[in-house]
């Protein structure tokens, strides 16, 4: 389950890439395109399928997954079955009932790179989780670059923004308060 449908095509691709079959099945496709992907998880020609939690609404769904056997139902992002589950994505608070329904109960695993100690709990709490394995990696990401300045002047920030931009490699995000400060700073960079 996962609740992006840009980071499903990206996961998708890249499984696909390395020979694994998967697929996903979201919003941006025909019904013809859903009928034919839910068609190859029947037939077990697909062995890593992505839905957004908001899948499990539908009846033609849940009655695919009643007709086969799951042998791992990943979340990610699943601090939004806790934190924000209620007004940002309903639909994971609904997922324990959902893995309840299922034909034989699979391994559930939960991820998440924003959980507190209560929200851990709330996580396993509200799937059920039996006996869990709880692993926690630091915040040490050596591929990521924090920069944060206060006090500024916009004028001045949006110059210092311009001076890290040329002066980074790759890929960056620029956080700002408001969405107009950000269409700003979209179109000045």
């Amino acid at each position: 389950v996962s609740p992006l449908i840009a980071l499903m095509k990206d996961q998708v691709d890249a499984l696909q890439a390395r020979g694994i079959p998967s697929t996903f099945i979201n919003s941006s496709l025909e019904l013809r395109d859903m009928d034919e992907r839910m068609q190859d998880v029947r037939d077990r020609s697909i062995q890593i399928l992505y839905v957004a939690p908001e899948r499990f609404a539908s009846d033609r769904f849940r009655r695919l997954l009643g007709e086969i056997d799951i042998g791992l139902f990943a979340i990610d992002e699943a601090h939004c079955i806790s934190q924000w589950g209620h007004d940002f994505r309903p639909d994971y608070r609904l997922l324990a009932n959902q893995i309840s329904q299922l034909k034989n109960r699979p391994t559930v695993a939960a991820f998440t790179a924003t959980a507190t100690p209560e929200v851990k709990k709330d996580i396993i709490d509200r799937l059920a989780l039996q006996e869990p394995h709880v692993y926690v990696r630091g915040f040490d990401r050596p591929n990521l670059h924090f920069f944060a300045q206060s006090s500024m002047k916009p004028k001045a920030r949006i110059h210092e923004v311009a001076r890290l931009v040329q002066s980074i490699q790759g890929s960056g995000i620029v956080y700002t308060l408001t969405r107009k400060e950000t269409e700003a700073t979209a179109e000045f960079l």
